[in-house]
């Protein structure tokens, strides 16, 4: 395997191969990838970045262009084809005052990503500016950078300035090359400076935010934008108790609110209710890039281990590092056994808790949780906290800072004031507060400057050097064909795409026993992401998929020649047997969440050849594009309801020998109807890669 990848490495021009365990790609790329100017014969131009993956957008923090796109896309990238990008508006996002001592970087990017999705920022670009933006650290500035897509951005930018300049000092960057690269930017006017007397660029719109605005939040239960103080996060979750069950609420009865289950474990009697914490992740993507919140959970931690404080252990803690510094300074700063002590053991440097890759609850912990109807909760330092994505019987997913998530995992709930109320006993009886160990600013920044230091990243570098055409078909019409899904608006890529654990009644189960794997050896999706058999079967798979076919949260659908109940696999394998296509009817931001390529490689060999919908996600929208499956939009101010369409009809699509960029289509059902809907090929090349049936038909063809 060494002997592959170096020998990859010198034999293709321009090409470095990260070799595995070394650390996520966005975060390489932050660490040891990035130049941030580029010197070629002495001709400098910016550096970029496209990724395949949507939180690419880390280097936006260190004045790095970038962007992720679909991991289709990208393969089409690296064998000769172009990047399409339609020039987006830029949104001019100007930060002033100074944050709170208790706010952290990730409270600034919840409460930044609160105001930019009430600005609709969604397929345009980002770019900081003012007096705030000095405050905050490169570390800060990529955390931010890199939560972008959940904000809808295309990308979120800070432009290089004097704090950017003295992190690649740090860096180990050389000062005869930073000197250069400061007179550079300075040259072409992309350089940041608070005390120019030039004025601001001129953006599409602006969005002001004062950082003193921002207190300390956690967001959820269910979704990333609800924001919740966390001085009111005790009553916000009695609130969620007592409301209809929805996008917030759990409609539990009054006179079960306050339900307790006593559980054994280990050979120990404990109590669960509603609130109770059973997951605590600090994991990978967002908020490990800075050592700040990081070093802030390893302090605090610390602190709660010399004051007596633990953590139950029934409770799945974990710590997933985005790469292997991180756990460098966690170490030379002393803090790492302390997090171990608590359970926060490092389990690796990949997506984990967030997409359902944590070690199952105890058996006894689910079977409490199950038989008294309990609304557990997970907490994490993540992006995502669809419900069910942690764990099917985990309710209630939680956003926080490391150190929060720390502070809950001792705590043991969420029902908690943290203000008057202890996280727990210490040593002689003593009740010990949050504030009692939350670590100051103080001992941050001086822990940070003497761990976070040039040697870092000169080891990882080190480490990284040591280990280092015919022409197109027309567009086949779709006849006769049928509806697999009708689905509703929000749908995202973690509804379509196999992610977490594989569920004992699924088809991909199924699937596994026929081979005769045991329910133990299942293991998740992401771990047999590379079994296409696995991957189709666990396409359109979620718990909490709600197809109106059904009425309620299931995977299934209705197979409409035979009028069976199916897992949606089961369903999609008839219609390829009768020779049947199938299509997908959606509501509003159909594709919503990360780029996941399996939520368009999934469709794809279920069969299904168009989806249509009221709108899209943008990279999920290339995403099919790539893949092969039509992307029709309803016209504005139609929808299935307004056209009258039960989604049990049949529907026939022509498309014509000449496409256009979103040109109109009809189509013609089997009731007679006949409506227009939009073909979404923004451009000539989009058309071209469908007419081939996707990017990789396309190259493939090239070379033959």
């Amino acid at each position: 395997m060494q002997i592959s990848w170096q020998w990859s490495s010198k034999v293709f021009k321009n090409t470095s191969i990260i070799p595995p365990e070394t650390g996520m790609a966005h975060q390489v790329n932050l660490e040891y990838l990035s130049r941030v100017v580029f010197d070629v014969k002495d001709f400098l131009y910016p550096d970029s970045v496209v990724g395949t993956d949507s939180h690419t957008t880390m280097v936006n923090g260190l004045g790095i262009l970038g962007w992720g796109v679909g991991g289709i896309e990208t393969e089409a990238v690296m064998l000769g084809m172009p990047v399409t990008l339609t020039l987006p508006e830029v949104v001019g996002c100007e930060l002033t005052g100074t944050a709170s001592p208790l706010a952290t970087s990730i409270d600034i990017v919840l409460g930044i990503t609160k105001h930019l999705r009430q600005a609709e920022v969604a397929g345009k670009f980002v770019e900081f500016f003012g007096s705030g933006v000095s405050q905050l650290s490169v570390a800060d500035r990529t955390t931010i950078a890199n939560m972008c897509p959940e904000y809808g951005a295309i990308l979120s930018f800070f432009p290089v300035d004097n704090v950017t300049l003295k992190h690649l000092k740090h860096a180990g960057f050389d000062e005869a090359k930073l000197e250069v690269m400061e007179a550079y930017l300075k040259a072409v006017k992309l350089f940041r400076n608070d005390e120019s007397s030039s004025r601001e660029p001129e953006y599409s719109q602006v969005v002001q935010i004062s950082l003193s605005s921002i207190i300390p939040h956690v967001s959820g239960p269910k979704r990333s934008q609800d924001r919740v103080a966390v001085n009111n996060m005790k009553s916000d979750f009695q609130t969620c108790l007592n409301e209809k069950a929805g996008v917030k609420g759990f409609q539990i009865a009054a006179e079960r609110q306050n339900d307790v289950v006593p559980v054994q474990y280990e050979g120990n009697q404990y109590e669960l209710s509603h609130g109770c914490v059973v997951i605590a992740a600090v994991i990978s993507c967002t908020n490990n890039c800075n050592p700040s919140v990081m070093l802030a959970a390893g302090l605090l931690a610390k602190k709660a281990v010399e004051a007596g404080l633990v953590v139950k252990p029934y409770i799945r803690t974990s710590l997933s590092p985005g790469s292997g510094m991180v756990t460098h300074y966690l170490s030379s700063s002393g803090v790492l056994p302390y997090l171990s002590k608590l359970g926060f053991e490092v389990v690796g440097y990949g997506c984990s808790t967030c997409v359902g890759n944590t070690a199952p609850l105890p058996e006894a912990i689910r079977n409490a949780i199950k038989q008294g109807d309990i609304v557990a909760c997970g907490v994490l330092s993540g992006t995502k906290n669809f419900e069910g994505r942690l764990c099917d019987c985990v309710r209630a997913n939680y956003l926080a800072s490391p150190p929060l998530v720390v502070a809950y995992a001792i705590a043991g709930t969420v029902r908690i004031d943290f203000e008057t109320e202890p996280l727990g006993t210490g040593f002689n009886g003593k009740s010990i507060y949050l504030r009692d160990i939350w670590p100051s600013r103080e001992e941050l920044h001086t822990v940070e400057e003497e761990c976070v230091i040039s040697s870092m990243f000169k080891e990882l570098k080190e480490k990284m050097e040591v280990r280092m055409a015919k022409e197109p078909v027309l567009p086949q019409p779709i006849e006769n064909a049928h509806v697999l899904l009708y689905l509703g608006d929000s749908v995202t890529t973690d509804h379509i795409s196999p992610a977490g654990s594989i569920a004992r009644s699924s088809a991909a189960a199924k699937y596994l026993s026929n081979k005769g794997l045991t329910p133990r050896e299942f293991n998740s999706y992401g771990a047999r992401r590379g079994n296409d058999a696995v991957m189709t079967r666990g396409t359109f798979a979620n718990i909490k998929l709600l197809n109106k076919f059904i009425g309620k949260p299931a995977p299934k659908t209705v197979h409409f020649p035979s009028g069976q109940t199916l897992d949606v696999f089961e369903a999609a394998e008839l219609y390829q047997k009768e020779g049947i296509p199938v299509i997908i009817l959606a509501g509003k931001k159909y594709g919503l969440g990360s780029s996941r390529d399996w939520a368009a490689k999934g469709p794809f060999l279920l069969g299904v050849k168009a989806v249509l919908a009221e709108s899209y996600e943008k990279v999920h929208k290339s995403q099919l594009i790539g893949i092969g499956i039509a992307p029709l939009q309803f016209l504005p101010g139609e929808n299935p309801s307004t056209l009258g369409l039960t989604g049990r009809e049949q529907f026939s699509i022509l498309f014509p020998p000449e496409l256009s960029p979103k040109m109109t289509l009809d189509i013609k059902t089997s009731t007679g109807k006949v409506f227009s809907v939009l073909a979404l090929f923004e451009n000539d090349v989009e058309i071209t890669l469908f007419k081939w049936g996707g990017s990789l038909n396309f190259v493939a063809r090239r070379f033959l």
